[in-house]
């Protein structure tokens, strides 16, 4: 797991197993895997909230990483309604969104993983993986 600082190339998103996990489902940390787009390996996600991932405003912040358009057309977030706007001009489900870079444990490729984690509404905390992107 870590933070991207250049500027990269979404290439295809690969398949993510399970993308949701309510309140304890996440609890010490979310478990899934993907399938690796260049050679079909089966590769494990470990997401711990509160301690996996970085801001995706770095993502996005004067175009570093990937522009807000790229991350729109691609499906990796959405525009934030105006009540969750303190979480961020671009969010998954109106919660605070995180990111990080993952590699695959058989070819080495790169891929970009979006998630959110925050109380959806009392009680219901929400993990939801937006998804797990390739990238060159």
């Amino acid at each position: 797991m870590y933070s991207i600082s250049e500027k990269i190339n979404i290439t295809g998103k690969a398949l993510v197993e399970k993308n949701t996990f309510i309140n304890d489902e996440a609890l010490p940390s979310a478990k899934t895997t993907f399938i690796c787009c260049s050679c079909g390996n089966k590769n494990t996600l470990k997401i711990a909230p509160y301690e996996s991932g970085f801001p995706i405003l770095q993502v996005y912040n004067e175009d570093k990483v990937l522009s807000k358009n790229e991350l729109l057309q691609h499906g990796i977030v959405n525009g934030t309604s105006q009540s969750m706007f303190h979480f961020g001009e671009l969010t998954v489900n109106n919660l605070p969104t995180l990111y990080f870079g993952v590699d695959c444990s058989s070819c080495h490729s790169n891929y970009i993983c979006v998630f959110s984690y925050g109380e959806k509404q009392p009680g219901l905390m929400m993990l939801n993986i937006s998804g797990v992107w390739k990238y060159e």
